[in-house]
């Protein structure tokens, strides 16, 4: 059976700091899900907890008590809204969760191609380097995959969220391998809105790393990673595609 689009994993509302729209709160959100039949859905709102030392000044408001006023997140018949969190990693590996905090969260989204956050999560030098930073991408996913982490409700986020050249430069073998892993570990590869932007011509290069995920057993789910109404309008068109051109069913769905 095709991939059911029948969920969305990653979603903001206006208590993340790059949101901050009064129109992103909660009954919006739960609306979206009723206006798309999704099933499940996860607020996800940035995250680093005050617990874990390195704070950049912009994640500093983000702890916990920042985000858990989200709660209690409103219900709707055949609609799982539950309480996750995305949180960052810095460029020296470390998470802004810290283990006490692991079983206060339904889902636990973790990016580790957010290498805008210059200063924070890379270097200056390497941010200005293509093959330091794809050399970045590779070793910050195989950080996150080596950490304890409850992997059975664990995403690894938007896998591109960079510029093409950048991933063009991973080899498929260190991808191989880092897929691998993921898959046995039984974590959830993201197809993030924003990863799903592009032309006809450039489709394969785009996809290749899911293509090499797929291959290597992992399984996927959807996020919208949307920080405003305004970002659903394309979301399920976008989500349609991709799944049609990685032949995705629902075998290759992640559930937590």
């Amino acid at each position: 059976m095709k991939y059911i689009i029948d969920h969305d994993y990653h979603i903001h509302s206006q208590l993340s700091s790059c949101s901050q729209n009064p129109e992103q709160n909660n009954e919006r959100i739960l609306q979206y899900a009723k206006e798309n039949g999704l099933k499940r859905i996860v607020l996800t709102d940035h995250y680093w907890d005050e617990a874990v030392p390195g704070a950049s000044n912009w994640y500093r408001p983000q702890g916990f008590t920042n985000i858990s006023q989200a709660l209690p997140l409103p219900q709707a018949d055949g609609i799982e809204f539950l309480f996750g969190c995305e949180t960052e990693l810095d460029k020296n590996l470390t998470l802004g969760i810290p283990p006490e905090r692991y079983d206060d969260f339904d889902f636990i989204v973790i990016p580790t191609t957010h290498t805008h956050m210059v200063g924070f999560t890379i270097s200056a030098e390497d941010a200005g380097n293509p093959e330091a930073k794809a050399a970045q991408w590779v070793n910050r996913l195989d950080a996150v995959l080596n950490m304890k982490l409850p992997f059975e409700k664990v995403g690894i986020a938007h896998l591109l969220c960079e510029s093409l050249n950048i991933i063009e430069l991973v080899s498929n073998e260190d991808m191989e391998l880092l897929f691998t892993k993921a898959a046995q570990l039984g974590c959830g590869i993201e197809l993030n809105q924003d990863d799903l932007v592009y032309f006809d011509a450039t489709a394969d290069s785009y996809l290749r790393p899911f293509r090499i995920a797929k291959e290597c057993g992992c399984k996927f789910f959807l996020g919208s990673d949307a920080h405003s109404p305004a970002r659903w309008q394309y979301t399920r068109g976008l989500f349609e595609r991709a799944i049609d051109l990685l032949e995705l069913s629902e075998t290759d769905k992640f559930h937590f």
